[in-house]
């Protein structure tokens, strides 16, 4: 008994020696991995968020000359901001995964341009432009600059944390801009006047349109021929407006063009209000524009004969001083909601206008594949293009208006190995036999990059973008981002196809989706409410105008009694009707923020609780197994 009593004792101590033992070689074993193993990452995220891709890789390995970054970083200044020092952690990382994968072509420089300083002159003299965030009374810099060997530079003025999605893009592109510095080709074929034309009436050129402009800046625009035979092979990237009366053989060239590996963006419409058409026709004339002929091969066509209206969408516009707005079922203002978030394109815009844009389809066995970029909202429907040549109001669309419940897609990524249109080769005149080129080809050799849009008006100043002259120079404030979305199109077809390949990765925080299905359904529930009470407000402001205008016909006679409280009646409609919308509006964010906030609670606190209940509960089983062998050992003893 002595014996056991005395293995009893001996027992804590061991016990207490073999923890230390244990601690301490864990604190070794540290270190060791530590040392051995410094500056290695295991990406463990769902979708690689910090593995670079093969694309970046590859951008990387073809740099020449050296490329030299700054990034530019209060450091100092965001010590009581957490969130945004994280976010600058994960690019430094970043940037430093860049350089060690370029072979020493590309050097990094971290700097801290505290107020005052020699650094934040230099990061002025970028062009980057500082922040106030948090509580620091400093301006804050997340910015990156770049040279080359050549005097070239570019920034990226601030990286916004909720871009992140896009961050490996943005810096290869950069990387990439640099490292390849000419100016790319862009082919403009349009048959709308973008670019500044001379007026016979006015005997003057006519401004350019902005987006004309914007494009100049960045891109070398080479303007072409409807009638073009032939594309040259410095053109980058393929940009056609509003094609109408395009040539066998110019169709041709572009085929052709877009199978060798040709990037393209294409603009049609079945409806296009900035065509001034035909003076000598009364109606017009023609205003719509497709190239079927071409994408059909693709299984890809444009409704010619109808045009999208969307009652969620609908934009308010003016009519004239005499004439109260309304909301143009016609003209849209599409939000992120119906934008694609995972195409670089379209992923960081806010809104973009279209006035009686088409929608594009895909046939079940197309050989090409079709990625929506922007689409109507499911209370849209379809309206027949033959009415609106006589359409005098606005209000008679919806006259007949029925929302079929499907969303159509106004513009779209077509991508694939598709065929020619011309599989026979150059269309020759008739009676003579087609003239096969030694160049042609049958189909793509590698998939296509086709971005198509049906509308053409999103292009016109009036539908994004105010102008005005400062002493000499136009001054333009956007107002929509049609602007950003051709320009974020033709930047990204022009990409190598290792950029291109480079698409959005998840972003790092992982969303409620819950939470927004909760907020798509109050959104609908509420904007109906929205809509009755908008509909009874126009009644009511348009039976007190004509109450009005009645009174001002009699002149000085006094109103009835019957009349007056008719007036007052309405008045006192109105204010209710403006008091209940204005309380649906404030209860839509209010509702959507209480069933979040219940849902995050449920997904921070709750779920944690409960594990940490099973893991307590697991922990109490394991003890009682562990009394109940030793009471066995026991009673065997």
């Amino acid at each position: 008994m002595n014996g056991d009593h005395t293995a009893d004792r001996r027992t804590p101590l061991f016990g207490r020696l073999g923890l230390v033992a244990l601690a301490l070689a864990f604190v070794v074993g540290v270190s060791l991995v530590n040392s051995v193993f410094r500056g290695v990452q295991v990406d463990l995220t769902e979708n690689r968020l910090y593995t670079l891709s093969e694309g970046t890789g590859k951008i990387l390995g073809k740099i020449a000359e050296p490329v030299h970054l700054y990034l530019f970083w209060s450091d100092k200044a965001t010590a009581n901001i957490p969130a945004l020092r994280t976010y600058a952690g994960r690019v430094r990382e970043m940037l430093e995964a860049f350089a060690a994968r370029s072979d020493g072509k590309l050097i990094l420089q971290v700097i801290d341009p505290l107020p005052f300083s020699e650094e934040e002159d230099r990061a002025s003299g970028f062009g980057l432009r500082p922040i106030n965030a948090g509580n620091s009374a400093d301006p804050i810099y997340l910015g990156v600059a770049g040279t080359n060997s050549v005097g070239d530079d570019d920034i990226i003025p601030f990286l916004d944390p909720a871009k992140e999605a896009f961050l490996e893009y943005d810096l290869a592109k950069l990387v990439y801009t640099l490292a390849n510095p000419k100016k790319p080709v862009i082919g403009l074929l349009s048959e709308l006047p973008l670019t500044a034309e001379f007026n016979p009436m006015a005997r003057q050129a006519s401004q350019p349109w902005v987006i004309a402009e914007q494009m100049r800046q960045l891109f070398d625009v080479r303007t072409l021929d409807p009638g073009l035979e032939e594309i040259a092979d410095d053109i980058k990237v393929l940009m056609i407006v509003h094609p109408k009366d395009l040539s066998d053989a110019t169709l041709y060239a572009i085929d052709q063009f877009v199978l060798r590996g040709g990037r393209a963006l294409f603009f049609v419409d079945p409806y296009s209000e900035v065509d001034r058409g035909d003076p000598a026709d009364p109606s017009g004339g023609r205003r719509a524009s497709n190239l079927n002929r071409l994408t059909g091969a693709w299984g890809i066509h444009m409704d010619e004969a109808h045009v999208v209206a969307d009652d969620r969408y609908a934009m308010t516009v003016g009519l004239g001083a005499d004439s109260r707005p309304v909301r143009h079922l016609g003209v849209l203002g599409i939000e992120p909601a119906d934008m694609s978030p995972d195409d670089i394109i379209t992923g960081s815009l806010n809104l973009m206008t279209f006035a009686f844009p088409g929608h594009i389809t895909r046939d079940q066995d197309a050989p090409a594949t079709m990625q929506p970029l922007v689409e109507s909202s499911e209370l849209a429907g379809l309206i027949p293009v033959d009415r609106l040549a006589i359409m005098s109001d606005p209000e008679m669309l919806r006259a007949d208006f029925k929302p079929t419940g499907e969303r159509y897609v106004l513009a779209a990524r077509i991508s694939g190995k598709v065929p020619s249109a011309f599989p026979e080769g150059l269309p020759a005149p008739p009676g003579s036999p087609p003239a096969v080129p030694a160049t042609h080809l049958a189909a793509a050799t590698e998939p296509v990059n086709v971005v198509l849009v049906a509308d053409t008006d999103l292009l016109a100043d009036q539908l994004w973008v105010q102008s005005q002259d400062f002493f000499g120079q136009r001054v333009h404030t956007a107002f929509a981002n049609n602007g950003d979305f051709v320009i974020n199109a033709l930047d990204n077809l022009l990409g190598s196809g290792d950029l291109i390949s480079i698409r959005s990765r998840a972003t790092f925080q992982r969303p409620f989706t819950r939470v927004q299905d909760l907020r798509r359904e109050a959104e609908a529930r509420f904007r109906s409410a929205e809509q009755r009470l908008q509909t009874e407000l126009q009644e009511t402001e348009a039976k007190l105008s004509e109450l009005q205008a009645s009174r001002a016909d009699q002149g000085a006679q006094i109103l009835s009694p019957e009349q007056a409280a008719e007036i007052e009646r309405f008045q006192a409609r109105r204010l209710q009707l403006r008091k209940e919308l204005r309380q649906v509006q404030r209860g839509l964010d209010r509702d959507i923020e209480r069933l979040g906030s219940v849902l995050k609670i449920l997904n921070i606190t709750v779920v944690p609780l409960f594990v940490t209940a099973a893991g307590l509960l697991l922990v109490m089983l394991r003890r009682r197994a562990q009394r109940r062998a030793q009471d066995a050992a026991g009673h065997q003893r």
